[in-house]
């Protein structure tokens, strides 16, 4: 499907096209609305674009050309069959879109695509917005997650797998490790679980390498000399939060906001402090 077969009007909001981008061995689903500066919004592992569906609408007001795309994997774009760079995916998309730099806005996974993106093409990089991020070259520490990877892992052979799965995934990544789940708000924890759910039904088969060809950004962030905003949940795990304190250390002149009373989800929990930080950022960003 192109762009203009793609193109509908939400009634209430900017029109907005969808359409998918050729990538090498595959496709991805992508949507875009507004115009002005390329601001791309990239989703976190296992969930999809419609995470983003509050600030895509709120952004594209506000004077962007805003574009979010299922990563690789993810949603509508096409199963993973083969080795890839998700960074390499998303240079792909801009080519097609004729978005020859953008500020990259991503979430946990997105943050760490974002982050091996500029660091693969700077030039491609206008601004970095990093929500609870993922950096590649750093592992997971922090007992809570470790226990609930394992139990994940376990779960793959397990009767009931899938839903254990998921719930596993829920306890990591929406409560975290200072919440049971009864004191998360529970249309959250179900919009997430239904977009796990998914996620995993419509691409469990997929076989490829996608961490093997990262940039490997843990050991380089002092090289990016970009704009950058990050922001973590003091909900969050630990691990999390030795990731955002990382960046703003290392990445010259980076600044960090610490989100209250928000966990890994921190764009959805706390939306109004969350939006209010990356309007106050794109307003000062140098494009």
């Amino acid at each position: 499907m192109d762009a203009e077969s793609g193109a509908q009007d939400s009634g209430t909001g900017p029109a907005v096209e969808s359409g998918t981008a050729p990538v090498a061995g595959g496709e991805l689903y992508y949507e875009t609305a507004g115009s002005g500066p390329a601001l791309v919004l990239l989703h976190e592992g296992m969930l999809d674009l419609t995470t983003w569906d509050e600030q895509f609408v709120r952004l594209a007001r506000a004077g962007h050309r805003v574009i979010r795309y299922d990563a690789r994997g993810h949603g509508r774009s096409t199963q993973v069959d083969g080795d890839y760079a998700h960074h390499e995916d998303l240079r792909a998309l801009l080519a097609h879109l004729d978005a020859p730099r953008a500020t990259l806005i991503g979430h946990s996974h997105g943050a760490r695509v974002a982050l091996d993106s500029a660091l693969a093409y700077p030039d491609a990089v206008a601004a970095l917005v990093l929500a609870a991020p993922g950096i590649s070259g750093r592992t997971f520490a922090d007992p809570f997650l470790l226990h609930h990877i394992r139990e994940q892992v376990a779960a793959v052979s397990a009767p009931g797998g899938v839903r254990l799965f998921i719930e596993h995934f829920l306890r990591m990544w929406v409560d975290g490790p200072h919440r049971e789940p009864a004191q998360v708000d529970p249309v959250l924890r179900e919009r997430i679980r239904a977009t796990a759910r998914a996620t995993v039904t419509a691409h469990a088969e997929s076989m490829g390498r996608g961490a093997a060809f990262e940039v490997g950004a843990a050991h380089r962030l002092a090289e990016i000399r970009v704009p950058t905003l990050v922001l973590d949940g003091d909900l969050d795990s630990t691990d999390i939060s030795a990731n955002a304190h990382a960046v703003a250390l290392a990445v010259p002149g980076a600044r960090r906001a610490r989100i209250p009373a928000a966990g890994h989800m921190v764009h959805l929990e706390n939306a109004a402090e969350f939006d209010r930080e990356l309007a106050g950022f794109l307003r000062g960003a140098a494009y």
